[in-house]
C-alpha cells in the first residue's frame, strides 16, 4: 500500500494555508520551549477564544450550555479545554490529548558551583536522549524562580539576540582517545551534563586589608555570578531551591532544506502535535459532541506526577464540566468516557535512509507522506502498548477519506529494536477507543528535531475531522 508524497496534491489555495499554519506553528514553538511557557501560550490563544476559566464558572455557580468555551490549568504545566457540544456529554466527546514536555536538562536544587575558574550549574537530564548530542551546543535557560514571600521570577536568558548563552563542553579531539572508545551512552556522563556560566572572578575592592582580599579570592567567579542573579532577579543562592529551571537549546524554529519544505527545532516532540490538536480543536465550530483538548506534562518520564495524564486532573475536570452541565452524577461520568473517542497525539519515527535497518520499511512512517496512525506503540510483543481495535480505525478511515486527509499507517522500528509510550494506554484504561496518531519525525529526542511541513498540515486537517466526526 504505497502512499504518494502529499505535496503532489495541493493546489495554490492549499500551500498558502500550509505556509500559514507552518509559520504560526514556528512561533508558537519558540514562544513555548517549556510546559510552562506553553501553557501560557496556550490560555492567551484560549482567552481570545472566547473561552473562560472553568474553576471561575464554577464559582459562580454558572450553567454550561452548547457552545460554550472553558479551560483548565493544572500547577502551569498541564491544560484542558472544552467546548460543548448540542448532544448530551453522557454520549461521549472526541478527545485530542497531546504532552507538551519534551526533553531537556533540569538545573537541581543546589546547583552552583566553582571548579578551577568556571562557575557551573549542576543538572539532571531529563526524559531519553542521547547525551552526547548536548555538547557544544550554544544553550538556553528558561523557567521560574519562587521566593519565600511568594514572588515568582520569570526566567529567560538565551533567546534574545544580545542575550549570552551557555554551553557544555566537550574534549578536543586530539586529546579524545580515551573518550573515543567508549559506547556512545557512556562517552558523555550525566553527572558530566553541568552548564558553564561564567568565568570571570568578582572584582575585588581596593578597600580592606591582604587577610579580606584572599577571603574575597575564594570562590570568586561564584560570587561573581550570585552578584549577577542578584542585581538582575533580585534571588539569593538559597532560592534555587524554590526553582524550576531547564536547559534548553537556545534559537528560534527555521525552515529546513533548500525547498523550506522542512521545519528544524526544538521540542517538535510533542509540541507538533500539541499545536496541531489545539488549532483543529479550536476552529471547531458548534460541535454536536462535547469537544476536549488535553495538553499534559511529564509524557517523556511516564506520565506521572500531578501534571501527567495518570493523574486525575482529566477525570476531576470532567466532573466539574458535567456538573456545571447538570448532568454529572458517577454513573454519567463512566458512560461519558467510556462512550469518548480519542486520537492521542503524538509523534512517530520518521523513516530515516541514513539509519535504514531500524525500520521494518512497508511499515514505516515517511516525511511528506502525511498524517501518522500506529495501531499500537509498545516494545517488542506490545508490552505498554495501547492497541487499537478494527472498529476504530475503519471509523477514522471512513472519516479520513470523506475529507481527502493524506494518511499513513507506522510501527515504530523493527519489532525487537526498541519501543516507545504514549498517553493512549491510560485514557483507554477508561474503555473509550483510542489510536496514537500525529506526525513523522526525525531527530526525534535529539535538541534539534525535524518535521515536513505537508505532515503538519494534514495532521491538522485529521485532527479538525476528527472532532467534527459523529463517534462511533
Amino acid at each position: 500500500m504505497e502512499r504518494k508524497n502529499v505535496w503532489e496534491a495541493y493546489d495554490s489555495s492549499q500551500l498558502k494555508e500550509l505556509e500559514a499554519l507552518a509559520k504560526d506553528y514556528m512561533e508558537f514553538l519558540d514562544r513555548g520551549k517549556t510546559e510552562r511557557e506553553c501553557v501560557d501560550v496556550i490560555v492567551n490563544i484560549a482567552e481570545q477564544e472566547g473561552y473562560v476559566e472553568l474553576a471561575k464558572a464554577a464559582a459562580k455557580g454558572q450553567s454550561l450550555k452548547a457552545g460554550d468555551k472553558v479551560y483548565s490549568v493544572c500547577m502551569n504545566k498541564a491544560v484542558i479545554l472544552y467546548q460543548v457540544g448540542s448532544k448530551p456529554v453522557t454520549e461521549g466527546m472526541n478527545i485530542l490529548g497531546a504532552h507538551i514536555d519534551s526533553p531537556r536538562m533540569d538545573v537541581k536544587q543546589n546547583p552552583l558551583y566553582e571548579n578551577e575558574g568556571f562557575a557551573y550549574l549542576d543538572t539532571h537530564y531529563y526524559g531519553g536522549v542521547k547525551k552526547y548530542q548536548w555538547v557544544a551546543l550554544p544553550l538556553a535557560l528558561h523557567g521560574v524562580i519562587v521566593k519565600k514571600d511568594g514572588t515568582t521570577v520569570e526566567v529567560n536568558i538565551g533567546e534574545a539576540e544580545d542575550d549570552p548563552v551557555f554551553f557544555i563542553s566537550d574534549i578536543l579531539p586530539h586529546l579524545s582517545q580515551e573518550q573515543n572508545e567508549k559506547k556512545a551512552a557512556a562517552v558523555i556522563e550525566g553527572e558530566a551534563l553541568d552548564i558553564i556560566v561564567g568565568n570571570k572572578p568578582l572584582i575585588l575592592k581596593k578597600e580592606g586589608g591582604e587577610a579580606e582580599k584572599k577571603e574575597n579570592a575564594k570562590e570568586s567567579v561564584k560570587k561573581g555570578i550570585l552578584e549577577i542573579l542578584k542585581e538582575t532577579y533580585d534571588v539569593e543562592e538559597e532560592d534555587f531551591l524554590s526553582a524550576e529551571l531547564e536547559v534548553v537549546p537556545a534559537g528560534k524554529a527555521r525552515e529546513a532544506g533548500l525547498d523550506r519544505s522542512m521545519i528544524l527545532a526544538y521540542g517538535q516532540d510533542d509540541r507538533v502535535c500539541a499545536y496541531t490538536s489545539l488549532r483543529a480543536f479550536l476552529d471547531i465550530k458548534e460541535p454536536e459532541r462535547t469537544v476536549c483538548c488535553i495538553l499534559v506534562d511529564k509524557e517523556e518520564i511516564g506520565s506521572v506526577g500531578a501534571t501527567g495524564m495518570q493523574s486525575v486532573f482529566f477525570e476531576n475536570t470532567v466532573s466539574e464540566l458535567m456538573e456545571l452541565m447538570g448532568e454529572y452524577s458517577p454513573i454519567h461520568l463512566r458512560r461519558c468516557l467510556a462512550n469518548s473517542c480519542m486520537l492521542s497525539s503524538d509523534v512517530s519515527a520518521g523513516f530515516d535512509p541514513s539509519f535504514a535497518s531500524c525500520f521494518e520499511k512497508k511499515n514505516a512512517a515517511f516525511l511528506g507522506k502525511g498524517m501518522v496512525l500506529n495501531k499500537f506503540t509498545g516494545a517488542r510483543g506490545k508490552s505498554g502498548s495501547n492497541d487499537a481495535n478494527a472498529e476504530y480505525i475503519a471509523y477514522l478511515r471512513k472519516i479520513f477519506e470523506e475529507k481527502g486527509i493524506h494518511f499513513q499507517t507506522a510501527e515504530l522500528g523493527r519489532v525487537d529494536l526498541g519501543g516507545g509510550g504514549t498517553i493512549a494506554y491510560m485514557t483507554a484504561l477508561y474503555c473509550m477507543n483510542v489510536i496514537d496518531s500525529g506526525v513523522a519525525v526525525l531527530n526525534m529526542h535529539a535538541p534539534w528535531e525535524a518535521t515536513n511541513k505537508a505532515d503538519i498540515y494534514e495532521t491538522y486537517r485529521g485532527y479538525k475531522a476528527f472532532v467534527e466526526g459523529p463517534g462511533l
